[in-house]
């Protein structure tokens, strides 16, 4: 009977697929902001169908499915926009000086189609056949679910809008009042350390505290460790002994940009290989289980199949894979134009393309498990990256070597990025869309119809990421690139990736100092096995490597987020609704993050029309900014979070 009415109900519509693309341009701008700012993106299919509920309640035809629909492409588009984790590197090693549309949105669009089409047939294997959690998935189909109820879920919708919009709101009044000057955005000190000097530093970021909630404790343990790493041990230890008269804001700064990052980048890289490694079994088994599964389908009754089993044919898949390759190609030779590669193209991107293939399938089933295993946000999808931009640098090396002309060398890093970008446009919705697929399940949707809303997701996200780069480029500009101002966004894993690949192909990586991060890593992931054995708190190696790698300004506030978020759902738990308590806490985190990275994106487009670093501000710097922030952050994210106490306690009937 279910079953039926299931069949019955609207799902891809015009209406959820219009609603699905406005919610689009809120969080993938949200989503490109954060991660160029701290290196990290957060999941958006939760928020998204809480917004999508309350609209379509305002019809009388809204379904669940239509709801599932919407936050599919709302959440593909969202998930799409870590593509910034990549291309703003060929603005940050000067081949671009800002994003030709049309090429950046191809390369988007193509890259995350690919990642549609090779995760369909990981369904059966990782979805539906497969013991993997996929927390945000389940939580968003719970949302779902109740959303779709009678009087408790509207009750429970009511107040988890609240929820997003009161932390939405304080976190960017805050910002607000923080551009003015009234208030402090960072507080930083460069100290003598040993017999070197170090620094210590955070922002006052609602939008950190709300990452550490998502992510956990394990996970803002884990950045902690790797805060103390860099900062109590690398940074003292390379800036030892101190010059006479040294400047140590300078050489601070200077030691950790330079050496202290390529030591992070060395212990993702084997955090990331060691991931690898874990997952390649279970995801073999999973892809032989499910070419069994179809091999017994297609011996059967192919009409008696069920919806919710029913993927987008694998002939369209394997076409759509094989026809995407000619624009890839062109796409490719229009980008080698003017460097070494355009004097016998034809070879090199025959590889190249060869490379995406290959590289896209071993990338989609990573990130497709690593996502159902601890969920997109915590995926560790920038150390496939690494990978990626490693083993297309490497290819260009063995071909044309390395070092030489530095205007040849560019020319060579800039096509390995470029290459990079569409391997990473595939990696990014593989670690998004299996999470989507598993909602869908648990809700009786329609496999292919969501896989057609992945793939409109992708098209909007992939219109929508160009412009709004432009204007963070054109505000702000990138660290490390050609003419980059003091107040010009980290761009960390695009920043790593550019040095990476510069490294290879200029011959002039410090493989001394990612060997000491690998080992490093080494050590990491042998601790991280012996807690896991012993039942303990894990210590994800990527994150510790994050945390090496990232400024203190920008992580330190996560792990205080992460305990923030294990204590509120410690008390979650006490509840008498304690799963309605615990999203409450998700939804409250997610504002965090919306209202600051808007007000964020807001921001650069002041910047952008008022050519004016600090259009917003009211007094010069004071000594009484820091410690007035100090107080009125630590009070409104307390008043907030008891706010939030009482709305999850409170009964819902």
């Amino acid at each position: 009977m279910e079953k039926a009415q299931a069949s019955a109900m609207a799902e891809l519509t015009l209406r959820g697929v219009i609603l699905g693309a406005l919610i689009t341009l809120i969080f993938t701008a949200a989503n490109v902001y954060l991660g160029l700012k701290i290196g990290l993106t957060f999941a958006t299919s939760i928020p998204a169908a809480v917004i999508s509920m309350a609209v379509l309640r305002l019809f009388a035809t809204g379904t669940i499915l239509e709801n599932n629909i919407v936050q599919t492409i709302a959440s593909a588009a969202g998930t799409l926009s870590a593509i910034i984790f990549v291309l703003p590197a060929l603005v940050i090693i000067g081949w671009w000086q800002g994003f030709p549309y049309w090429l950046s949105a191809c390369t988007i669009a193509l890259g995350g189609i690919l990642g549609v089409m090779y995760s369909v047939p990981l369904r059966r294997a990782l979805v539906t056949g497969s013991p993997l959690p996929y927390p945000e998935g389940v939580a968003a189909a719970e949302v779902l679910k109740v959303g779709a109820g009678s009087r408790l879920g509207e009750e429970e919708n009511k107040r988890g809008l609240s929820a997003i919009l009161l932390s939405a709101l304080a976190a960017a009044a805050f910002s607000i009042v923080a551009k003015t000057r009234l208030l402090a955005e960072e507080a930083a000190t460069f100290f003598k350390f040993g017999a070197g000097a170090t620094s210590m530093s955070t922002s006052f970021s609602m939008a950190l505290i709300g990452v550490g909630h998502l992510v956990g404790l394990s996970v803002g343990v884990a950045m902690f460790v790797g805060l103390l790493i860099s900062w109590v041990g690398i940074v003292p230890y390379l800036t030892a002994p101190l010059p006479a008269g040294a400047d140590l804001a300078d050489l601070v700064g200077t030691t950790f940009r330079m050496k202290a990052r390529f030591i992070g980048a060395g212990t993702i890289g084997v955090a990331a290989i060691w991931t690898l490694l874990k997952i390649l079994g279970p995801i073999v088994s999973g892809i032989r289980s499910a070419m069994v599964a179809n091999a017994t389908r297609k011996a059967g009754n192919a009409g008696l199949l069920e919806l919710t089993e029913r993927d987008l044919p694998i002939g369209i898949v394997g076409g759509t894979i094989i026809a995407s390759m000619l624009p890839i190609g062109v796409l490719l030779w229009i980008f080698a134009q003017g460097g070494p590669i355009a004097a016998n193209p034809i070879p090199v991107i025959a590889l190249t393309l060869a490379y995406v293939l290959v590289a896209g399938i071993v990338i989609a089933s990573v990130c497709g498990y690593m996502a159902g295993l601890i969920g997109a946000s915590n995926s560790p999808i920038s150390g496939v990256g690494i990978l990626a931009v490693l083993g297309a640098s490497l290819m260009l090396a063995a071909i044309y070597g390395s070092g030489g002309d530095p205007d040849r060398a560019q020319a060579l890093v800039a096509y390995a990025l470029f290459t990079t970008a569409i391997v990473f446009g595939i990696a990014t919705i593989s670690n998004d869309n299996l999470q989507d697929l598993k909602t869908g399940q648990l809700v009786g949707a329609t496999p292919w119809k969501q896989q057609i809303a992945l793939i409109l997701g992708v098209l909007f996200g992939a219109l929508v990421i160009p412009p709004v780069l432009d204007l963070l480029n054109s505000a702000f500009g990138f660290a490390g690139a050609p003419g980059a101002g003091p107040n010009a966004l980290p761009a960390p894993q695009a920043a790593l990736i550019s040095a990476l690949a510069k490294g290879v192909l200029g011959g002039d990586l410090d493989w001394g100092l990612i060997g000491i991060g690998a080992g490093i890593g080494a050590v990491v992931v042998l601790v991280d096995e012996l807690l896991g054995k012993a039942g303990k708190l894990r210590l994800p190696p990527l994150a510790v490597g994050m945390g090496i790698y990232l400024p203190m300004a920008l992580t330190l506030l996560i792990p205080v987020g992460a305990v923030i978020g294990h204590l509120y759902n410690r008390w979650a738990l006490r509840q008498s609704h304690p799963e309605f308590a615990e999203r409450m806490g998700v939804l409250m985190a997610t504002g965090f993050i919306v209202g600051e990275s808007l007000f964020g994106v807001a921001f650069a487009g002041i910047v952008a029309a008022t050519d004016s670093d600090t259009p917003l501000a009211l007094v010069g710097e004071s000594h009484w900014a820091i410690p007035l922030s100090i107080l009125i952050f630590a009070s409104v994210i307390g008043g907030l979070y008891a706010k939030l106490r009482r709305w999850a306690s409170a009964p819902l009937a």
